[in-house]
């Protein structure tokens, strides 16, 4: 980078900062400041449809994780709780992950799968909550 790109990257760089001190990029950071159970399905209420296997977003508390094989492979599943059932998240290829450990809180999103009567999120999008929040 050379002397004369220096100032343009950084007015570039205060009017981005300018533009959130104003609300301008506000909506960006609403999910940041939304509690971790808005806009979640009950775990109870989840499962495949007629239309298929719908996306959802789920929040609970782990109630165990433990390493399994699947298919020859390593997977870490992890039981899901939020009061109304229990979901089974699975990480396929994954042996650990810091952070899911039970009694943590945890918002996850996907595909749901009904294996054995019983819905389950593979390889999903999650968010662990911040601990107190369990």
């Amino acid at each position: 980078m050379s002397a004369d790109d220096r100032p343009r990257k950084v007015w570039r760089l205060l009017r981005r900062f300018a533009a959130v001190s104003d609300g301008g990029m506000d909506g960006d950071f609403a999910a940041a400041r939304e509690p971790a159970d808005a806009g979640c399905t009950r775990i109870g209420d989840c499962g495949e449809g007629p239309a298929g296997r719908p996306v959802v977003r789920v929040a609970g508390t782990l109630r165990s994780v433990g390493e399994r094989t699947v298919a020859g492979m390593p997977a870490l599943r992890a039981e899901l709780d939020d009061g109304s059932a229990t979901l089974d998240v699975v990480w396929l290829g994954r042996r650990a992950i810091a952070g899911i450990e039970p009694g943590r809180a945890l918002v996850a999103s996907g595909r749901v799968v009904v294996a054995h009567g019983r819905p389950v999120l593979f390889n999903p999008r999650y968010q662990l909550q911040p601990r107190g929040q369990e």
